[in-house]
């Protein structure tokens, strides 16, 4: 498993920016022209995101599928929203995460499905997600299911989505230490029990300046 850091410029192109506060207080005050682009801001990153936690992983329900519910549940928040010193990704990456969670819980229950959910996303979608696995990703699955949900989600925020530090601190609530930190001792939990389990272990990121 192999997660590689991004160049610079092609980091800086690539990284989802949210809304700036005032678009965001125009579009809760009902602006369609803001609420468009609140919108179009953040549909990237809640593409990233549902394809890092599930590729084409539900049958029937695409990434793009799911991304277009996070969009709806964000136009469905925007009218209560109060701006309370958090950026606004962290209310679309709430969004994101129930969302997500309720695909794989009605996936579950059907017993048509059931048999078809994987335990881990499939991380085959695009470039972003192949820097989260190698080929033979499957083999790293238990090693993977080790780590905590926090952990899981911060590499998932920095390594996929390509949030800084800083920003994924102020998404999940922590702080840029925290978040270095948490994806120092994932890497190494990789590490070590990939070493001992005789997989291919993964390298260390180049993202930690970020």
């Amino acid at each position: 498993m192999v997660l590689r850091g991004r160049r610079e410029t092609g980091e800086r192109a690539r990284r989802p920016e949210g809304p700036d506060r005032e678009i965001v207080a125009r579009a809760s005050a009902g602006d369609p022209a803001a609420v468009a682009e609140v919108l179009r801001i953040v549909r990237p990153f809640a593409l990233r995101y549902c394809r890092a936690r599930m590729g084409t992983a539900l049958p029937g329900l695409t990434a793009e599928d799911l991304a277009q519910q996070v969009c709806i549940g964000v136009l469905g928040a925007l009218p209560r929203y109060e701006d309370r010193g958090r950026p606004f990704l962290a209310l679309v990456h709430r969004i994101a995460v129930h969302e997500v969670g309720d695909a794989y819980r009605a996936a579950a229950r059907s017993p048509e499905l059931a048999d078809l959910v994987p335990d881990r996303p499939d991380r085959s979608a695009g470039p972003e997600e192949r820097a989260l696995a190698h080929d033979d990703v499957a083999r790293l699955r238990p090693v993977l299911d080790r780590l905590s949900a926090a952990a899981r989600e911060v590499l998932v925020l920095r390594v996929v989505v390509g949030l800084s530090a800083d920003e994924t601190a102020a998404v999940v609530g922590s702080t840029p230490g925290a978040v270095r930190a948490m994806q120092h001792r994932a890497l190494t939990t990789l590490r070590r029990h990939a070493e001992a389990e005789g997989l291919s272990p993964p390298a260390t990121a180049e993202i930690t300046s970020r």
